[in-house]
């Protein structure tokens, strides 16, 4: 998948996800739901500064946006419980995690 493609889905979902409709998500970013609507559906696309301004109001670090599902889906189990750590504690967290199965598994 193309990584335009790949921002438009996760911007989309996250949105949704929310609660954000593309007009609620339009006001808190101080633009216009016609300009996210264009967005969505690959006509438009948004500058950097419109993107942090998106992870902003999602509660989301900006790569997220383009990240792939697959790794979305490995470290959604790490967001659904610690929602709002900083990431670099999340990534440590997982880390450990990790370290702990690889633990376990090599002694069997």
């Amino acid at each position: 998948m193309r990584l335009k493609q790949v921002f438009i889905q996760n911007l989309k979902e996250l949105r949704k996800k929310e609660g954000f409709s593309q007009m609620k998500l339009a006001e808190h970013c101080n633009t216009s739901p016609s300009y996210i609507g264009e967005i969505e559906i690959g006509r438009k696309f948004p500058s950097v500064e419109m993107i942090e301004k998106f992870a902003d109001v999602l509660r989301i670090e900006p790569y997220h946006f383009f990240r792939n599902r697959t790794e979305i889906n490995n470290d959604s189990n790490i967001e659904k419980i610690y929602p709002l750590l900083p990431i670099t504690m999340k990534n440590e967290i997982k880390n450990q995690i990790e370290s702990s199965i690889n633990e376990i598994l090599n002694k069997y």
